[in-house]
């Protein structure tokens, strides 16, 4: 059967899997490949590699004797391998579905983050899968770093990720002399395996583990974030010009003359949206104007591949990790006030209840009249501040005007069964050396909600726009919890009496999360129900935001710091100048999904990136308050003890149970109580308690309590409190 796979007009790709799918009744060799799609002698090494490819991103698999097959044939499934410190693992599939437990004697030499086929080989109680890595598809760490030990006759490197399980091997000609106990960056030359340990060469010594600079530099390296810009880019951010050209004004919509203000942090350097708003006889009309940073970063240049490579900005307290240079960043793409930007708009009409009526998308350019913070707009909107309200007298009745309409935006956005979670995040302020000076529990006002209104409509008015005319497009998309999922959620706030009613729609959950507003527990089910939500992801195919309750959604609004927003800008530019052809049509069809899942994949590695250097941060700054006590209330209950966060400081430690030292602990899962079993003494959400800072783990980030009362007791006493 000649299926000349050079002369399809097909993908060659789909063609092959198509083929394994539904020809193939078995794995299959390569010869026996070739001959079914009568491949050339002259193809033949083309035709190669495009097995290999195949085999690289976990679409074919090879099996002994090398003979390929799609993993669904061969009852494997294909993921990410999430390792766990205490040895285990779990398998998400990329098809989605219940994870797949691996024991530690089933890795087969995996390490945390590989791309992994795995084969399901049981059940465990509750019908949970489990099974074993037959074969590492892709590997995820090709340098890793960690803490140098000598040895005897060579040294060992215990990687600074607790879930990267296994030491590496460092032959004394590759250990470039580094000290004992330092920080390294080590290049692995020899893979873990079910049989041998991994080795490695170091390539860099970065430091003392107790050097704050250190530590965050290893935290940008464990996430694969870059420091610095490559040459070449550099060389292209030469090229951009340092003000807006008259030339680059020309068929824009002049927007100069509008009150348009930006609004964002008091630390914010770079400003990707600005505002504008009037009353109309209908209701309102709102401007929603963004940074055109299309306009500057050329598709398929070097500052272009650069910010794929990234595809977003990640926030560290005291630094930036740009997605852009800063020349685009905090220069010619920020909506600086006073000064002239380009910028892309969603003018948007709205009836008096806050009906979206109309919209439509143009190429503009702004002056902007103020860079407002959120703290001052909530003075002005709040009437605090007399001579603020005098400075800003000109914007101030457009402020009271959007406040009016992004109140109204909420209340249907609510309706419609929008979750907000309410799960405030820390602050950390810097003094002017960049030394901690205090931690904070962030604060959400009305400021903040009136953007994120704003910016939410812009978002999905853009999308709105694109699935009525049925193109190809760059969705964000948040799926339904599993069944699964939703029953364990359910039997855990039954132990605080609350019940999912209804439909298990949005709006079910949404006032589970009001019945809990203001109870010890509120914060706990806030996080509990957050971990039951699947991950928000970029996708091709629009399956809805479920959270938000949209049917469509996408990230518009910040191109500066997320590369999808720069594509649905592209995407955008297409329709306005009406040049979504065919062939652009057939382009974005192949490009999407691999721009989708690799924006995706950047994105978590930032935000656990970011969540990283905020654990280590605290750490760093309760080291050398070490014996000292501070008042907390209890915010979370275990089998393992109790956590507690602190008054003074919006820093979080455990309590081990081990260190209760009067009773033996009971754990109460349903009413998520500690008890102790004779003196039936009570450890509760909310409850307030007094504790002392017995030890910091600034290398593990973790903070150690004791009661206050118990400091001070015989030594003869300890290791009565055994949880049970």
């Amino acid at each position: 059967m000649d299926k000349d796979i050079d002369k399809t007009e097909e993908d060659p790709s789909k063609k092959i899997v198509e083929f394994m799918k539904e020809g193939a009744y078995k794995p299959m060799s390569f010869k026996e490949l070739v001959h079914v799609f009568g491949v050339k002698r002259d193809r033949r090494e083309k035709f190669k590699r495009l097995i290999k490819r195949l085999v690289s991103d976990g679409t074919l698999i090879e099996i002994r004797g090398g003979r390929y097959g799609l993993p669904s044939k061969m009852n494997l499934i294909t993921g990410e391998l999430i390792c766990h410190p205490d040895g285990f693992g779990f398998v998400r599939p990329d098809e989605g579905g219940t994870d797949v437990f691996i024991a530690p004697r089933r890795l087969a030499g995996a390490m945390h983050g590989d791309t992994v086929a795995a084969r399901v080989e049981g059940y465990k109680e509750g019908g949970k899968r489990e099974g074993r890595i037959i074969r590492v598809i892709k590997r995820a760490h090709k340098v890793i770093t960690g803490r140098i030990e000598k040895e005897r006759e060579f040294s060992s490197v215990i990687p600074s990720d607790e879930r990267i399980l296994d030491k590496i091997v460092i032959p004394p000609k590759d250990s470039k002399g580094a000290p004992d106990g330092v920080i390294v960056a080590v290049e692995i030359t020899r893979w873990p395996s079910r049989d041998t340990v991994a080795a490695g060469r170091v390539i860099e010594i970065l430091g003392d583990p107790e050097d704050p600079d250190v530590e965050a530099d290893v935290i940008l390296k464990k996430y694969g974030l870059p420091n610095r810009f490559p040459a070449h880019v550099m060389e292209e951010v030469k090229e951009i010009p340092a003000r807006v050209l008259e030339e680059d004004i020309r068929g824009r919509v002049d927007l100069r003359d509008r009150t348009v203000v930006t609004i964002d942090g008091e630390t914010a350097r770079d400003f990707d949206d600005a505002v504008s708003i009037e009353s109309t006889h209908h209701g309102y009309r709102l401007w929603v104007s963004i940074a055109d940073v299309s306009r500057y970063v050329r598709e398929g240049g070097a500052i272009d591949a650069e910010a794929y490579a990234r595809s977003t900005s990640v926030y560290f307290p005291d630094r930036c990790v740009p997605m852009l240079p800063e020349a685009l960043s905090n220069g010619i793409c920020s909506l600086n006030p006073h000064e002239e930007r380009l910028t892309l708009t969603a003018e948007m009409d709205f009836d008096a209840s806050g009906h979206m009526t109309k919209k439509r998308f143009y190429e503009s350019v702004i002056k902007s009249a103020e860079r407002m913070t959120y703290t001052n707009v909530k003075k002005l909107l709040e009437g605090a501040d007399d001579a603020l309200a005098q400075r800003y007298s000109r914007i101030l009745p457009d402020l009271k005007t959007m406040e009016e309409l992004a109140q109204k935006l909420t209340r249907r956005r609510m309706e419609a069964g929008g979750i907000d979670f309410d799960l405030p995040e820390p602050q950390i302020i810097l003094d002017i050396e960049g030394n901690i000076e205090d931690i904070v529990r962030s604060e959400r006002n009305v400021a903040h909600r009136l953007i994120e209104e704003f910016m939410l409509s812009a978002n999905r008015a853009a999308a709105e726009e694109f699935t009525r005319r049925n193109l190809p497009f760059l969705y964000r998309v948040h799926g339904e919890p599993d069944r699964e999922s939703i029953d364990d959620f359910v039997e855990f706030i039954a132990g605080f009496g609350l019940q999912l009613k209804g439909a298990q729609g949005p709006k079910a959950f949404q006032e589970v999360l009001k019945a809990a507003e203001g109870r010890p527990e509120e914060k706990l089910i806030n996080h509990v129900l957050l971990r039951s939500m699947k991950q928000a992801i970029y996708s091709e195919e629009n399956i809805g935001h479920f959270g938000l309750a949209f049917e469509d959604y996408t990230h518009f609004t910040s191109p500066i710091r997320r590369y999808p927003d720069l594509v649905v800008h592209r995407l955008l530019k297409l329709l306005i100048h009406n040049r979504y052809s065919a062939d652009e049509r057939q382009r974005m069809e192949a490009v999407l999904p691999e721009i989708a899942g690799h924006t995706s994949g950047r994105e978590r590695k930032a935000m656990e990136a970011e969540r990283e250097i905020v654990d280590l941060k605290k750490a760093q700054f309760m080291k050398d308050k070490v014996g000292e006590t501070y008042e907390g209330f209890i915010s979370g209950v275990t089998s393992f003890g109790v956590f507690v966060e602190l008054k003074e400081y919006f820093v979080e430690g455990l309590v081990h149970v081990s260190t209760l030292l009067d009773d033996y602990y009971i754990f109460d899962g349903k009413r998520h109580n500690l008890i102790g079993e004779n003196t039936k003494r009570k450890f509760g959400l909310g409850d307030g308690i007094s504790v002392r800072i017995e030890g910091v783990d600034v290398e593990r980030r973790r903070i150690e309590l004791v009661l206050a009362e118990e400091f001070g007791r015989k030594a003869g006493r300890k290791g009565r409190g055994r949880g049970r």
